[in-house]
């Protein structure tokens, strides 16, 4: 919801790191793997308890996130990059709830695994809608130019990661957030598939 109104204002910093990239010769896939490694990174401290020191991580990663398409626009995108990156982005959104499970099973368990259900559902609804618009030749540019069919929604990567900056902050909060957040993306589920009943 707010991945439009985040990608205008953060297009023209994005922009000129693309190009400082290009200059040193890093290519979109090497800047995918990147960010998926400095987001594993953050998972890591949550995991051993350094939750303050993975908020700026988290941030870190996101924004090579939405660096390497800048990248591949300069260069030439690829089908295999935006593969990669659709599925570094997924195991990323896996990986922080699974570190606040392993903070602290006994409290964390029960409501990261339903953020985890509703992420797994949610991405599928995501991929297969993507698929069946492909294979009807329809285009969006919505959230700009995608490797893939991009169907927006109330839970996006902005709102995502706000979660989990704020999980991050308030650790004791995490069962809240997270059960709270949930019914949030299982209600973006709820309305693809309404979109996919009417569109398909």
């Amino acid at each position: 919801m707010i991945d439009g109104w985040g990608r205008r204002k953060l297009a023209p910093l994005i922009d000129g790191m693309a190009d400082r990239a290009l200059a040193v010769g890093l290519s979109a896939n090497a800047m995918t793997l990147i960010a998926f490694g400095v987001g594993l990174l953050a998972a890591i401290c949550v995991a051993a308890g350094y939750t303050l020191l993975a908020v700026p991580l988290l941030l870190l990663s996101r924004l090579g996130d939405g660096l390497d398409g800048a990248i591949a626009q300069r260069t030439k995108a690829t089908d295999f990059g935006g593969f990669l990156d659709i599925v570094l982005d997924f195991a990323f959104y896996g990986a922080i709830p699974l570190a606040f499970v392993l903070l602290d099973p006994a409290r964390n368990g029960i409501a990261g695994s339903i953020l985890l259900l509703a992420f797994y559902v949610n991405g599928a609804s995501f991929l297969a809608y993507a698929v069946m618009a492909e294979k009807r030749g329809a285009k969006s540019t919505a959230r700009g130019e995608k490797s893939l069919f991009f169907t927006t929604g109330l839970a996006e990567a902005g709102e995502t990661l706000f979660v989990f900056v704020l999980a991050c902050l308030f650790p004791s909060w995490f069962p809240l957030i997270a059960i709270l957040f949930a019914g949030v993306t299982a209600y973006t589920t709820l309305s693809r598939i309404m979109l996919a009943h009417r569109d398909l």
